[in-house]
């Protein structure tokens, strides 16, 4: 066993540096270094037997016994230059030659010699290369004409032919090498099998594990192959994603993209789409997709000229929805510059409309040449001073409410009230002004309203600010209606007018700081905006609901909701639940928004 295993570390050195990191060609190197060997240590064995029978008569049987050498050049002429082409096609060439001669003093036709065509022929499949079996094979058919032509030709005598024993000591040695020949043959198969077994499972475990999907596709993209992990990733099994299966699954609009990248790569182009396709969790109704990126080129399959396309293919979903939140924020932050620049121009002119009068009275009241002034303009230039004074005092506390309940620095101060008498005594406050602009304003208030533990407050701010967009938005002769009942545990409160409305494009708007509705409703509207943000914003922090039901030229109907009792960690801002719709449209057709 030790010498065995000698022998075969001598071998695994003969052979060529060249192909020591390809087995397979490092195996045929070493079988036929092996076999070369080993056949110039068997010839040399069987050379006394030869000469006790035989004897050395001619010439031939000389420069046949020193053909016993050529094995060993060949053998190592392989090892020194890795060719093993040129090796096989000396080795056939001088076996073949080396046969012919011991042919011709041995019976020519008839002789023991003939036995070594066929596993010449034979080995000489061994290279690999078709040339040098065929150079095999017409060496070994002109060496049968020329021993046939020279037996009719009477050259060699007949009584030459070899004897028995020759005969069945050349059969002998030519089958035990023949089946030397075929167990190295099948030992080059069984590497080569392990190997592919090894490659195959690699490839498998490769597949299966990576996160990526692999897939080799035809022309027309149908599927030939695909990576078990698109299961996983898709939820469909991969029986059904071959063929046109992945292709049925992408989504329609990216269908041609698709398609495009296939037909670049097999252009010889490397090409990269992104592209939907739709998972197993998705249905008719509510389809749900994964964004695919797929890199793909074209490759020729093994042996064949046939172009295939082999494609990567990695989910990119997260990667989208996060380009989608950037792209959203990049919006977010356009809409907050431009509701700057907004709140920047209206409050220049809230501020400076009032701040002109304040200051162009006041200095007509303390001007000298003015002097004596009348009471009765005294009196007006100071109601004038007053009523500006006021206005510019509503538009700060405004923006300071605003400012407060946005970063969370309102805080409400409850306690129980009758809201049946708040609802009395802002109508009284308003009543005056809806008189002077010639609009009923009407108080439907239910019987027994329930007391509610709330900023009081912040109750009559809400409800101020509503009447005042309802007589501000009503023109004379129309009416404003406030009532209040209670409905489940819950305050309802509701104003509605016959004013000029709101258009369809501006409901969404509605409560946003700073917005007004469009100035195109026949007439203009003074003020910040921010009275329906404060309100929006207060009934928030009850933990209230907030409705509003418009249309243009049909007035407008705000319901809001306040629990009786204030919620156990108070409300905020967000869980305002806010909706916004047109009063007839289908519900289907109503926004509903999330502040």
């Amino acid at each position: 066993m030790i010498s065995l295993n000698a022998a075969r570390e001598y071998i695994a050195d003969l052979v060529h540096p060249s192909v020591a990191g390809d087995e397979i060609a490092a195996a045929r190197h070493r079988g036929f270094i092996a076999a070369h060997l080993a056949g110039a240590i068997l010839a040399f064995a069987a050379l006394p037997m030869v000469l006790l029978f035989r004897g050395v008569s001619s010439p031939i049987e000389i420069v046949a016994l020193a053909w016993l050498v050529v094995p060993l050049v060949v053998a190592f002429d392989l090892s020194r230059s890795g060719r093993l082409d040129r090796a096989y096609m000396a080795s056939v060439t001088s076996c073949i030659a080396l046969v012919l001669m011991v042919a011709m003093v041995t019976g020519g036709i008839r002789s023991f010699a003939l036995l070594w065509l066929p596993v010449i022929c034979f080995e000489a499949a061994f290279s690999g290369s078709r040339r040098v079996i065929g150079v095999g094979l017409t060496l070994a058919c002109l060496t049968l004409l020329a021993l046939a032509g020279l037996d009719i030709s009477g050259v060699v005598p007949r009584e030459a032919a070899s004897s028995s024993f020759l005969l069945f000591l050349s059969a002998a040695i030519a089958a035990i090498y023949a089946a030397l020949v075929a167990m190295r043959w099948e030992t080059l198969q069984a590497r080569m099998r392990g190997m592919r077994l090894s490659h195959e499972q690699r490839y498998r475990l490769l597949a299966e594990n990576m996160t990526d999907v692999i897939s080799r596709h035809t022309r027309s993209g149908a599927v030939l192959f695909i990576s078990p992990v698109a299961e996983k990733m898709l939820g469909v099994p991969v029986r059904e994603l071959m063929g046109q299966g992945l292709f049925g699954l992408v989504h329609v609009a990216d269908r041609p993209a698709f398609l495009t990248a296939i037909s670049g790569a097999i252009g010889g182009t490397n090409s990269s789409v992104e592209f939907r396709v739709r998972t197993n969790s998705a249905s008719a109704d509510a389809p749900h997709f994964l964004w695919i990126e797929m890199r793909c080129h074209a490759a020729n399959r093994a042996g064949d000229e046939t172009v295939e396309i082999v494609g990567v293919m990695r989910d990119i979903s997260e990667r989208k929805a996060y380009e989608e939140e950037m792209q959203a924020a990049r919006a977010e932050a356009g809409r907050a510059n431009a509701a700057k620049s907004y709140f920047l121009a209206t409050m220049s002119h809230e501020l400076r409309t009032p701040l002109n009068a304040i200051i162009g009275f006041s200095e007509l009241l303390a001007s000298t040449e003015m002097q004596p002034v009348e009471p009765a303009r005294r009196a007006e230039y100071a109601g004038l001073i007053h009523e500006s004074g006021l206005h510019l005092l509503s538009v700060v506390n405004g923006v300071l409410d605003m400012s407060r309940i946005e970063s969370g620095n309102f805080v409400l101060d409850p306690e129980p009230f009758d809201f049946a008498e708040l609802i009395r005594g802002c109508t009284s406050l308003l009543s005056l002004k809806a008189a002077a602009g010639g609009i009923a304003l009407v108080e439907e208030v239910e019987r027994d309203l329930p007391e509610i533990n709330a900023d009081k407050r912040a109750c009559k701010q809400i409800l101020i600010n509503l009447l005042s967009n309802g007589v501000k938005f009503t023109p004379a002769g129309g009416r404003v209606v406030v009532s209040g009942r209670c409905e489940r545990g819950e305050i309802v409160l509701t104003v509605a007018d016959t004013g000029v409305g709101v258009a369809e494009e501006d409901l969404p708007h509605l409560g946003d700081p700073f917005f007004q509705a469009s100035a195109s409703y026949g007439r203009n509207f003074e003020g910040t905006g921010l009275g329906l943000s404060v309100v929006k914003g207060l009934i928030g922090l009850h933990g209230g609901s907030f409705a509003v039901e418009s249309a243009l030229g049909a007035g407008t109907r705000v319901v809001v909701r306040l629990p009786l009792q204030p919620p156990s960690g108070g409300g905020s801002l967000e869980s305002l639940d806010v909706r916004k719709s047109a009063p007839g449209l289908p519900i289907e057709q109503r926004m509903r928004i999330r502040a």
